[in-house]
């Protein structure tokens, strides 16, 4: 790969830079004349946003800026060298001298990962750091880069087998160079030797059961979770990173003598709860990533409809209506649409974290399919509960489907076509023909249990029609009760929608609320804070989905605060007698005229809103308060 991506015109031996971004910057010209990018700006902006997540300076003086980016035409690795060095920030504190710039197209392959595999090998060998340094003409520099390593001190793999496990944790460089190094030494002393990488790219070269078997000790250098119980009764290293880096063959001496490792049990509670702990941390990684991708569509979709309808809407029996003519449809379309997606968006990054690329488009599919009921025979979707769901089933499926093992003309398919297809039939059929049938029949069950309940206690029916509109938002327990309440219209009994009418805004203008008390508090992040003041507008025009990415992100505290507040305003409505012949809910049909007693309803929905702020402020700090006092 490194052969087909640097030629001499890619290589300065002298730069003139004297700061990070004046590197990248002369670097990315040397990209631009060579024809290898596109839009200069553009690729400076993706490699500054691969930065923020992590610097790529490391020892030695070495610096691995790279990205993948649109602005990439043709795949190429960018040299230069610094004769008195810049701060980089590297690692090590020392400044940077060597600067290897990967430029991989977006949606491409990872050609970055495979650059570095192979640069990993170079900058471990003895002597080449120095002789690349002294190399005087652009020509010897490729020289140097391209020139097989010579096999020395290499000796018959009579020893036995050692497993090595690396991974740093950006997944990039460091998991890389650790693996040549432990294999370098490993073969210098005689070992046969197994790596595994666990890289940005997933999990490559696993051992398999019966190469742990036979293995006489595994070495475990890694910054990253890695799954310890398989190498349960085997001599076990357990270390950073950096160490093979630093002395790998001093790793394979201690391994010999290295006590059998022992997996989690009842006995080690320290090591149960650190995995525990991290198991936690990646569950929670995850889904935010599928929140944060889905921010977006919920603010756009929320405020375009929120504004069409609040200028443009008016009431009518079938709820807040635009004029057909109206240009205001049209924005409340792209809205729509924008709605539509927020909920497989979830799907597909909580897929794409969990096992890249190749999980996001079954990801998208599960998340269309988990949040359209009509595919399943139920007369509403399972909302963003089923599309958490529906991720973590699909990063799961294709990360195992992509650790198999496969012919090496296979191989190639597998994040491609195998991974992708067999996912999305894996996702489908799961929700269409196994957990469809019990949503759809959860559904009939509710609907049945409120009309039962339509005649008897209206307190009660008011905690039973508040709590469900409150805990979903959107999902199935939401639209039985939309449903039920729109149906009971067509009765004449105005009062059920009355009392979802003060439910539906709660969650968003309860959370709008609570991000406002609480940033002095530290419970909210600036995202969250931003998040608020969408949710707030959202809550306005009755549009409960506001507050998903709050109870998506912290489920266990805001969720029971939503159902809380809306019981609250559900109860409150029917208390005094509160009526809406419209199939809408908010503020905004209390004043349209559409709500009987406006001001009372007002009343409920603030102290439903107040309620949900409270409930959710005091669970978030109660929440924080065990891990502040672990820390």
């Amino acid at each position: 790969m490194i052969t087909e991506l640097i030629n001499e015109q890619l290589i300065c031996l002298n730069l003139q830079a004297k700061t990070k971004q004046a590197v990248f910057e002369e670097l990315i010209e040397v990209l631009y004349q060579q024809q290898r990018i596109s839009d200069k700006h553009a690729f400076l902006n993706d490699i500054l946003a691969r930065e923020e997540l992590g610097n790529t300076g490391f020892e030695e003086g070495i610096a691995l800026p790279h990205a993948k980016s649109k602005a990439v035409t043709k795949p190429a690795v960018a040299i230069g060298i610094s004769r008195e060095g810049i701060d980089y920030g590297a690692e090590d504190g020392e400044l940077s001298k060597f600067f290897f710039m990967i430029a991989s197209p977006d949606g491409g392959a990872n050609h970055h990962i495979e650059v570095l595999t192979e640069l990993s090998s170079k900058f471990i060998e003895e002597g080449f750091i120095e002789a690349f340094y002294n190399a005087e003409t652009p020509e010897q520099a490729l020289t140097l880069l391209l020139g097989k390593k010579e096999q020395q001190n290499q000796q018959e793999a009579t020893e036995g087998l050692i497993i090595g496990v690396t991974g740093c944790p950006a997944g990039v460089a460091h998991t890389y160079l650790a693996a040549e190094a432990l294999e370098k030494a490993a073969a210098e002393m005689g070992y046969e030797v197994i790596v595994e990488t666990n890289g940005s790219i997933g999990v490559k070269n696993s051992p398999s059961a019966d190469d742990i078997a036979r293995a006489e000790g595994i070495i475990v250098a890694s910054d990253r979770q890695v799954e310890m119980s398989r190498f349960a009764g085997k001599r076990l290293v357990k270390t950073g990173v950096k160490a093979p880096i630093r002395n790998a063959k001093q790793l394979i001496d201690e391994v010999k003598q290295a006590p059998t490792y022992q997996a989690e049990g009842p006995q080690q509670g320290e090591q149960s709860e650190s995995a525990i702990s991290k198991a936690r941390g990646d569950i929670y990684r995850f889904i935010m990533n599928g929140v944060s991708h889905m921010i977006p569509f919920v603010v756009t979709g929320g405020l375009l409809i929120a504004l069409a309808l609040a200028i443009g809407g008016e009431p009518t029996p079938t709820g807040m209506q635009i004029p057909d003519g109206s240009g205001w449809n049209k924005i409340l379309d792209v809205g729509v649409i924008a709605f539509t997606l927020m909920i497989p968006i979830l799907a597909g990054y909580i897929a794409y974290a969990i096992a890249d690329r190749p999980a996001l488009a079954p990801g998208l599919i599960g998340g269309w399919i988990a949040n359209t009921g009509s595919f399943y025979d139920a007369e509403a979707g399972t909302g963003f509960i089923g599309a958490i769901v529906a991720g973590f089933l699909v990063g799961y499926f294709v990360k195992w489907v992509s650790t198999r093992r496969y012919h090496k003309f296979v191989q190639p398919l597998v994040p491609i076509m195998i991974a992708p297809i067999s996912a999305s039939l894996f996702i489908s059929g799961l929700f269409i023909f196994v957990i469809g049938a019990p949503i759809a029949g959860l559904m009939e069950g509710l609907t049945a249990m409120l009309t039962s309940m339509s005649s008897g206690n209206v307190v009660l029916l008011g905690i039973v029609l508040g709590g469900m509109a409150g805990f979903d938002m959107g999902g199935p327990f939401n639209k039985v009760a939309f449903l039920f309440s729109v149906g009971m219209i067509a009765s004449g009994e105005t009062q059920f929608m009355g009392a979802m009418a003060c439910a539906i805004p709660v969650a968003p203008l309860g959370m709008s609320l609570a991000t406002l008390l609480g940033r002095h508090l530290q419970l909210f992040d600036d995202a969250e804070i931003e998040t608020g003041k969408a949710a707030g507008a959202m809550g306005l025009v009755g549009i409960s989905e506001g507050a998903i990415p709050f109870a998506a992100r912290d489920p266990f505290a805001i969720i029971p605060a939503n159902v809380l507040g809306s019981m609250v305003a559900a109860v409150m409505a029917f208390s005094f007698g509160i009526t809406n012949s419209v199939a809408h809910g908010g503020p905004v049909v209390a004043l349209v005229g559409a709500i009987n007693k406006p001001l009372l309803a007002l009343f409920a929905m603030a102290a439903g809103a107040i309620t949900t702020a409270l409930v959710a402020i005091a669970l978030k700090k109660l929440r924080r308060q065990p891990s502040a006092e672990l820390a």
